[in-house]
Protein backbone atom coordinates (compact mmCIF):
# COMPACT_ATOMS: atom_id res chain seq x y z
CA UNK A 1 0.00 0.00 0.00
CA UNK A 2 1.22 3.43 -1.08
CA UNK A 3 1.40 6.22 1.22
CA UNK A 4 -1.49 8.22 0.06
CA UNK A 5 -3.79 5.66 0.07
CA UNK A 6 -2.68 4.14 3.58
CA UNK A 7 -4.13 8.11 5.16
CA UNK A 8 -7.93 6.53 4.53
CA UNK A 9 -9.04 5.32 7.07
CA UNK A 10 -10.93 2.13 7.58
CA UNK A 11 -14.51 1.73 6.55
CA UNK A 12 -16.52 2.68 10.09
CA UNK A 13 -13.33 4.01 11.42
CA UNK A 14 -11.57 6.87 12.58
CA UNK A 15 -8.01 8.59 12.39
CA UNK A 16 -6.48 11.89 13.61
CA UNK A 17 -6.06 13.03 10.27
CA UNK A 18 -4.14 16.39 10.79
CA UNK A 19 -3.84 20.04 13.17
CA UNK A 20 -3.58 23.63 12.23
CA UNK A 21 -1.29 26.13 13.56
CA UNK A 22 -3.50 29.20 12.54
CA UNK A 23 0.11 31.65 11.96
CA UNK A 24 -0.16 35.02 10.72
CA UNK A 25 2.62 34.58 7.95
CA UNK A 26 2.73 31.81 5.93
CA UNK A 27 6.40 32.63 4.47
CA UNK A 28 7.54 32.62 8.48
CA UNK A 29 5.98 29.82 9.59
CA UNK A 30 7.85 27.84 6.30
CA UNK A 31 10.87 29.06 7.38
CA UNK A 32 10.72 28.05 10.77
CA UNK A 33 9.75 24.50 9.91
CA UNK A 34 12.31 24.04 7.35
CA UNK A 35 15.09 25.27 9.93
CA UNK A 36 13.46 22.18 12.07
CA UNK A 37 14.10 19.68 9.20
CA UNK A 38 10.74 19.69 7.46
CA UNK A 39 9.81 19.75 3.65
CA UNK A 40 7.19 22.15 3.41
CA UNK A 41 4.75 22.31 0.43
CA UNK A 42 3.99 25.96 -1.21
CA UNK A 43 1.55 28.00 -0.36
CA UNK A 44 -1.82 27.14 -1.36
CA UNK A 45 -5.30 28.50 -1.33
CA UNK A 46 -8.60 27.48 -0.63
CA UNK A 47 -11.64 27.28 -2.13
CA UNK A 48 -15.17 26.41 -1.21
CA UNK A 49 -18.58 26.10 -3.49
CA UNK A 50 -19.59 29.54 -2.58
CA UNK A 51 -16.29 30.96 -3.71
CA UNK A 52 -12.50 31.60 -1.34
CA UNK A 53 -12.52 30.24 1.69
CA UNK A 54 -10.16 32.93 2.99
CA UNK A 55 -7.40 31.12 4.11
CA UNK A 56 -4.37 30.14 2.58
CA UNK A 57 -1.81 27.08 4.01
CA UNK A 58 1.02 25.69 3.92
CA UNK A 59 1.47 21.90 4.96
CA UNK A 60 4.01 19.27 6.30
CA UNK A 61 3.15 15.69 4.82
CA UNK A 62 3.85 12.61 6.95
CA UNK A 63 3.86 8.92 6.31
CA UNK A 64 0.90 8.73 9.11
CA UNK A 65 -1.25 12.17 9.11
CA UNK A 66 0.07 15.64 8.85
CA UNK A 67 0.72 19.12 9.65
CA UNK A 68 -1.21 22.03 8.24
CA UNK A 69 -0.31 25.89 9.01
CA UNK A 70 -3.27 28.18 8.17
CA UNK A 71 -3.13 31.86 7.28
CA UNK A 72 -5.10 34.58 5.96
CA UNK A 73 -5.40 34.75 2.37
CA UNK A 74 -5.06 38.78 1.64
CA UNK A 75 -4.32 38.08 -1.95
CA UNK A 76 -7.30 36.77 -3.27
CA UNK A 77 -10.59 39.18 -4.34
CA UNK A 78 -12.77 38.41 -1.73
CA UNK A 79 -11.41 36.12 0.59
CA UNK A 80 -11.79 38.44 3.57
CA UNK A 81 -14.65 35.92 4.84
CA UNK A 82 -16.09 34.78 8.31
CA UNK A 83 -13.72 31.89 8.00
CA UNK A 84 -10.91 34.07 8.05
CA UNK A 85 -12.27 36.26 10.29
CA UNK A 86 -12.96 33.76 13.09
CA UNK A 87 -9.12 32.83 12.00
CA UNK A 88 -7.97 36.04 12.79
CA UNK A 89 -10.20 35.89 16.24
CA UNK A 90 -8.61 32.68 17.38
CA UNK A 91 -4.79 34.46 17.19
CA UNK A 92 -5.70 36.73 18.61
CA UNK A 93 -6.45 34.45 21.60
CA UNK A 94 -3.57 32.66 21.42
CA UNK A 95 -0.72 31.64 18.94
CA UNK A 96 -0.38 27.80 18.02
CA UNK A 97 -3.00 25.39 17.26
CA UNK A 98 -6.68 25.87 17.25
CA UNK A 99 -8.01 22.70 14.49
CA UNK A 100 -7.81 18.90 15.39
CA UNK A 101 -9.41 16.77 12.40
CA UNK A 102 -10.25 13.38 12.20
CA UNK A 103 -10.22 11.44 9.07
CA UNK A 104 -13.20 9.74 7.50
CA UNK A 105 -14.83 6.94 5.52
CA UNK A 106 -18.19 8.97 5.07
CA UNK A 107 -18.22 12.76 5.44
CA UNK A 108 -21.98 12.45 5.14
CA UNK A 109 -22.76 9.91 7.76
CA UNK A 110 -20.40 11.90 10.41
CA UNK A 111 -22.80 14.92 9.56
CA UNK A 112 -25.85 12.81 10.19
CA UNK A 113 -24.31 11.34 13.37
CA UNK A 114 -23.58 14.62 14.72
CA UNK A 115 -27.36 16.06 13.92
CA UNK A 116 -28.46 13.65 16.00
CA UNK A 117 -26.27 14.38 18.87
CA UNK A 118 -27.34 17.74 19.28
CA UNK A 119 -23.61 18.98 17.96
CA UNK A 120 -25.52 21.15 15.14
CA UNK A 121 -23.30 20.50 12.00
CA UNK A 122 -22.72 23.57 9.41
CA UNK A 123 -23.41 22.52 5.96
CA UNK A 124 -21.11 20.37 4.36
CA UNK A 125 -18.52 22.12 2.84
CA UNK A 126 -16.59 21.09 -0.37
CA UNK A 127 -13.32 22.22 -0.05
CA UNK A 128 -10.44 22.07 -2.81
CA UNK A 129 -7.33 23.65 -3.97
CA UNK A 130 -4.53 23.36 -6.46
CA UNK A 131 -1.41 21.93 -5.02
CA UNK A 132 2.48 22.62 -6.67
CA UNK A 133 1.96 20.12 -9.38
CA UNK A 134 -1.14 21.38 -10.49
CA UNK A 135 -3.18 19.40 -9.45
CA UNK A 136 -6.75 19.97 -7.43
CA UNK A 137 -6.62 18.69 -4.27
CA UNK A 138 -10.75 18.23 -2.94
CA UNK A 139 -11.93 17.12 0.17
CA UNK A 140 -15.87 17.34 2.16
CA UNK A 141 -14.81 18.69 5.77
CA UNK A 142 -17.82 18.48 8.60
CA UNK A 143 -17.81 21.26 11.46
CA UNK A 144 -19.86 20.99 13.94
CA UNK A 145 -21.51 25.07 15.57
CA UNK A 146 -18.10 26.47 17.06
CA UNK A 147 -19.51 26.68 20.89
CA UNK A 148 -19.95 23.19 20.50
CA UNK A 149 -16.39 21.64 20.67
CA UNK A 150 -15.23 24.95 22.38
CA UNK A 151 -11.31 23.88 22.02
CA UNK A 152 -11.06 24.64 18.89
CA UNK A 153 -12.15 23.91 15.58
CA UNK A 154 -12.96 19.97 15.70
CA UNK A 155 -13.91 18.53 12.50
CA UNK A 156 -14.19 15.83 10.16
CA UNK A 157 -12.41 15.37 6.85
CA UNK A 158 -13.21 13.19 3.87
CA UNK A 159 -10.25 12.77 1.51
CA UNK A 160 -11.33 12.57 -1.91
CA UNK A 161 -7.66 13.19 -3.97
CA UNK A 162 -5.36 11.56 -0.86
CA UNK A 163 -2.80 11.38 -3.90
CA UNK A 164 -2.21 14.49 -4.95
CA UNK A 165 -1.22 15.71 -1.52
CA UNK A 166 1.37 13.05 -0.17
CA UNK A 167 3.85 13.35 -3.27
CA UNK A 168 7.18 11.64 -2.46
CA UNK A 169 9.15 15.41 -2.48
CA UNK A 170 6.99 16.10 0.09
CA UNK A 171 7.97 13.33 2.55
CA UNK A 172 11.65 13.44 2.95
CA UNK A 173 11.98 15.07 6.08
CA UNK A 174 16.01 15.18 7.12
CA UNK A 175 14.23 14.90 11.14
CA UNK A 176 13.05 11.52 11.01
CA UNK A 177 9.25 12.67 11.65
CA UNK A 178 7.06 10.03 10.54
CA UNK A 179 3.74 10.50 12.31
CA UNK A 180 0.80 12.42 13.99
CA UNK A 181 0.59 10.47 17.14
CA UNK A 182 -1.63 11.97 19.83
CA UNK A 183 -3.23 16.12 20.26
CA UNK A 184 -3.68 17.54 23.28
CA UNK A 185 -6.79 19.31 24.38
CA UNK A 186 -7.14 21.63 27.61
CA UNK A 187 -10.26 21.93 29.30
CA UNK A 188 -11.34 22.94 33.32
CA UNK A 189 -12.97 19.65 33.41
CA UNK A 190 -11.20 16.72 31.33
CA UNK A 191 -14.16 13.79 32.08
CA UNK A 192 -17.06 15.93 30.83
CA UNK A 193 -15.11 17.16 27.97
CA UNK A 194 -13.73 13.77 27.13
CA UNK A 195 -17.29 12.55 27.27
CA UNK A 196 -18.10 14.80 24.46
CA UNK A 197 -15.66 14.51 22.30
CA UNK A 198 -16.36 11.07 22.57
CA UNK A 199 -19.97 11.70 21.71
CA UNK A 200 -18.61 14.04 18.90
CA UNK A 201 -16.05 11.32 17.33
CA UNK A 202 -17.88 8.35 18.33
CA UNK A 203 -14.84 6.80 20.39
CA UNK A 204 -14.51 5.21 23.63
CA UNK A 205 -13.07 7.71 26.76
CA UNK A 206 -10.53 6.16 28.90
CA UNK A 207 -9.07 7.24 31.99
CA UNK A 208 -5.02 7.98 31.74
CA UNK A 209 -3.78 9.22 34.96
CA UNK A 210 -4.84 12.90 35.26
CA UNK A 211 -6.23 12.49 31.50
CA UNK A 212 -9.26 11.51 29.75
CA UNK A 213 -7.12 9.39 26.55
CA UNK A 214 -9.55 8.75 23.32
CA UNK A 215 -7.79 6.50 20.61
CA UNK A 216 -9.13 6.30 16.96
CA UNK A 217 -8.25 3.61 14.37
CA UNK A 218 -4.41 5.74 14.05
CA UNK A 219 -3.98 8.55 16.27
CA UNK A 220 -4.66 9.57 19.96
CA UNK A 221 -6.49 12.24 21.57
CA UNK A 222 -5.53 13.32 25.32
CA UNK A 223 -7.50 15.89 27.18
CA UNK A 224 -5.82 17.09 30.44
CA UNK A 225 -6.10 20.33 32.40
CA UNK A 226 -3.70 23.44 31.74
CA UNK A 227 -1.69 22.74 34.68
CA UNK A 228 -0.68 19.46 33.78
CA UNK A 229 -0.25 20.37 30.18
CA UNK A 230 2.20 23.21 31.26
CA UNK A 231 3.91 21.16 33.52
CA UNK A 232 4.70 18.52 30.92
CA UNK A 233 5.19 20.98 27.29
CA UNK A 234 6.68 24.12 29.47
CA UNK A 235 3.32 26.32 28.41
CA UNK A 236 -0.21 25.56 27.57
CA UNK A 237 -2.85 28.06 26.77
CA UNK A 238 -5.66 28.57 29.04
CA UNK A 239 -8.92 26.44 28.83
CA UNK A 240 -10.43 25.20 25.88
CA UNK A 241 -7.81 25.32 23.74
CA UNK A 242 -5.44 22.92 21.84
CA UNK A 243 -1.93 22.68 24.03
CA UNK A 244 -0.24 21.34 20.83
CA UNK A 245 0.59 17.35 19.89
CA UNK A 246 2.78 14.32 19.57
CA UNK A 247 5.11 13.85 16.74
CA UNK A 248 6.59 10.50 16.16
CA UNK A 249 9.82 9.87 15.00
CA UNK A 250 12.22 6.76 13.69
CA UNK A 251 15.23 8.69 15.68
CA UNK A 252 14.67 12.42 17.67
CA UNK A 253 18.41 13.11 17.56
CA UNK A 254 18.63 15.49 14.08
CA UNK A 255 15.24 17.38 15.77
CA UNK A 256 16.89 17.71 19.14
CA UNK A 257 19.97 18.96 17.61
CA UNK A 258 17.61 21.51 15.57
CA UNK A 259 15.58 22.59 18.28
CA UNK A 260 18.67 23.39 19.91
CA UNK A 261 20.49 25.35 17.29
CA UNK A 262 17.53 27.45 17.30
CA UNK A 263 17.81 28.04 20.96
CA UNK A 264 14.08 26.71 21.69
CA UNK A 265 13.01 25.97 25.11
CA UNK A 266 13.81 21.97 24.74
CA UNK A 267 13.64 19.82 27.92
CA UNK A 268 14.28 15.90 28.08
CA UNK A 269 11.80 14.14 29.58
CA UNK A 270 12.93 10.57 29.03
CA UNK A 271 14.93 8.55 26.94
CA UNK A 272 13.89 9.03 23.72
CA UNK A 273 11.22 11.47 24.51
CA UNK A 274 11.41 15.63 24.44
CA UNK A 275 9.30 18.38 24.81
CA UNK A 276 9.76 22.23 23.04
CA UNK A 277 7.86 25.04 23.06
CA UNK A 278 7.58 26.34 19.17
CA UNK A 279 8.96 29.55 17.86
CA UNK A 280 6.52 32.45 17.94
CA UNK A 281 6.04 32.17 14.11
CA UNK A 282 4.34 28.38 15.27
CA UNK A 283 3.02 29.00 18.28
CA UNK A 284 2.10 25.59 20.52
CA UNK A 285 4.17 23.30 21.72
CA UNK A 286 5.28 19.29 20.77
CA UNK A 287 6.35 16.10 22.49
CA UNK A 288 8.56 14.40 20.02
CA UNK A 289 10.17 10.69 19.99
CA UNK A 290 10.04 7.60 19.38
CA UNK A 291 7.08 5.00 19.30
CA UNK A 292 8.43 3.37 22.41
CA UNK A 293 9.57 7.03 24.02
CA UNK A 294 5.92 8.50 23.31
CA UNK A 295 4.38 5.31 25.18
CA UNK A 296 1.35 5.07 22.55
CA UNK A 297 0.00 2.10 21.62
CA UNK A 298 0.29 2.16 17.57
Amino acid sequence: MGVAAAQLPPPGGLVVDHVSHFVPDLGAAAHALEALGFAVTPASAQQTQDGPAGTSNVCVMLEHGYLEFLAPDSATPGADTPNAQRLRASMQRYPGVHLCCFGTPDAEGEHRRLGDHGFGPLPIVNLQRETAEKQIAKFHVVRSAPEKMPEGRVQFVQHLTPAALWRPQHLGHTNNVVKLACVFAVADDPVAAGARWARFAALLPRPAGGYVHLAAARGHVLIGKRDSWSELLGDAPAAPALAGYALECRDPTILVSRCKLLGLALRRIRDNLYAVLLPDALGGAWLFGTRQGLGLPT
